[in-house]
């Protein structure tokens, strides 16, 4: 599961410049991949705690992120997305608002208002449900990079509408 979240991130996160901010801490080695062996929703959220407990008490220049990648539980993206609101109450209750965020990916992400076999969608598209535990410092410090980070979205459609679904299919079939 790790192996194909860093191939996912490599060849899409990366290769295609989905995040221009993915490439450093990977290849610094400061991405922390966990796997989680939750089948439900409140082993998840145990789950999650621990891991974004460790990361606030890690040196950033030990582990800047984590991909906490939880294969056995919500693989309906629905109930996925409908967790991600118990994930924002843990960071309230953790009182850890303003320090980290969880960004979300899935298998069978959909974006609102968009058909579910849109390419678009595919920006967000992990080989299994991930949630993505990002350092706000992390996020200040890509903003201030002068990047449009407001731009990032638009230009991701754009990538993926130009490369369509068997550029996309490609990149899973050209080996390395």
């Amino acid at each position: 599961m790790i192996a194909a979240t860093r191939h996912w991130i490599e060849r899409a996160v990366i290769g295609l410049n989905l995040c221009p901010f993915a490439r450093a801490p990977l290849s610094m080695g400061r991405v922390r991949f966990r796997v989680s062996h939750a089948t439900d929703g409140s082993q998840l959220v145990d789950a999650l705690r621990q891991e974004l407990q460790t990361l606030h008490d890690a040196d950033p220049a030990t582990w800047e992120t984590t991909l906490l990648i939880h294969p056995l539980v919500f693989a309906d993206f629905l109930d996925f997305n409908d967790f991600l609101d118990d994930a924002d109450a843990l960071l309230r209750e953790m009182d850890l608002e303003g320090e980290i965020q969880v960004a979300s990916f899935h298998p069978d992400y959909r974006f609102a208002d968009t058909e579910a076999d849109a390419i678009e969608n595919y920006t967000n598209r992990s080989p299994w449900p991930t949630l993505h535990l990002l350092r706000e410092s992390s996020v200040d410090q890509a903003v201030a990079s002068g990047i449009d980070t407001d731009a990032i979205y638009a230009r991701n459609i754009d990538t993926l509408r130009r490369l369509g679904d068997d550029g996309w299919r490609a990149l899973w079939h050209d080996s390395d």
